[in-house]
């Protein structure tokens, strides 16, 4: 009588993504859109063990994604979010680098669009990296919330115009990924995928980056998602504010066509940066009561690329122009500190 010496092990189902992305430097290749879109779903569903998706971050966090697997990835969370159809955005603004070097005046920025009947939703995340102050940590001096449920999320949108949604209410699941840093040392592609899963769907996107070599993948990621509008520019921080000292090259998506303007500096000099990040200067430079004229050319700048990305203006100057008039009419007292 023979016998199988053999044991035979069945190969876990997410093991051929690990296995495309490091079989060695001549077996690797990257994924394909609906290899990406697959994998992506495994691991919003929890069907992937914490070593292979260490593993599959790493490995891809070494070779970076490809416009394919961005969009892949992008699609596959979308499907994974229960987000009610009935609320409606116009303008879907990311926030998950931090600033470490200003303070975040582009809030000031959505919150002038808003003001002016923008319905801006705002995700992000907050305290991955040390040393950067977050979106989330300075609502309170503007007596906003940030919305923990989607009921939440529609009321803030329809009171104000304006909501912000942290990501451990959005996604658990990548809340608990990009909090990996860490542990693994280095961000992972959860970092770039978090800013662009539009999860209300807005027909416009604004976007931030921090390596200006990323611009393009993001440009070319969301024409493949179909998504309509898009906006990306390497802003302060990797945020999506608008350094007014310097040019800005802005890449976009409108209905299928790439784009790319080139935004002159706003200030012919560079400015000394804030010594200290107080974030109470936010409401006092809403209010009035603070001048600084780097964080206003930020807030009117950053507003001005979004009112060209929303169609508001048919040209750079036109944009620039709008925003600028928008902010020296803006409402002073719509805020009052309560810190």
């Amino acid at each position: 009588m023979s016998h199988n010496v053999f044991t035979v092990y069945q190969e876990h189902a997410f093991a051929p993504f690990i296995r495309a992305l490091g079989k060695g430097k001549n077996g690797t290749r990257p994924l394909t859109l609906t290899e990406s879109q697959t994998a992506m779903k495994m691991i919003m569903a929890g069907e992937v063990e914490p070593v292979q998706l260490g593993a599959f971050l790493m490995l891809m966090r070494v070779k970076e994604e490809t416009r394919e697997e961005l969009a892949g990835f992008i699609l596959g969370v979308q499907e994974s979010l229960a987000v009610p159809s009935n609320i409606q955005v116009d303008l879907d603004w990311s926030s998950y680098a931090g600033k470490r070097r200003h303070l975040p005046w582009f809030l000031l920025a959505t919150l002038l669009l808003a003001e002016n009947g923008i319905k801006v939703f705002m995700h992000g995340e907050s305290g991955h990296t040390s040393g950067r102050v977050y979106t989330q940590s300075v609502l309170r001096y503007f007596n906003l919330t940030d919305a923990k449920n989607f009921d939440e999320v529609k009321q803030q949108l329809e009171q104000q115009n304006f909501c912000y949604m942290s990501l451990e209410y959005l996604s658990p699941k990548l809340h608990e990924i990009i909090n990996l840093r860490s542990l693994m040392g280095l961000r992972s592609p959860v970092h770039t995928l978090a800013r662009m899963i539009n999860p209300c769907r807005a027909p416009y996107v604004m976007q931030g980056i921090f390596h200006p070599n990323y611009r393009q993948v993001h440009q070319e990621a969301a024409l493949l998602i179909e998504q309509p509008h898009l906006a990306v520019f390497k802003g302060d921080g990797g945020e999506s504010e608008r350094d007014p000292d310097v040019e800005c090259v802005v890449q976009s998506v409108h209905q299928g066509e790439l784009l790319e303007e080139v935004w002159a500096p706003i200030f012919p000099q560079r400015h000394i940066k804030e010594e200290s990040m107080q974030p109470e200067l936010l409401v006092g430079l809403w209010r009035g009561e603070v001048q600084d004229e780097y964080a206003e050319g930020a807030v009117y700048g950053t507003a001005a690329i979004a009112l060209r990305l929303l169609g508001k203006a048919g040209s750079v100057a036109e944009a620039q122009k709008m925003a600028f008039e928008m902010w020296q009419s803006r409402n002073k007292d719509k805020y009052q500190s309560v810190v």
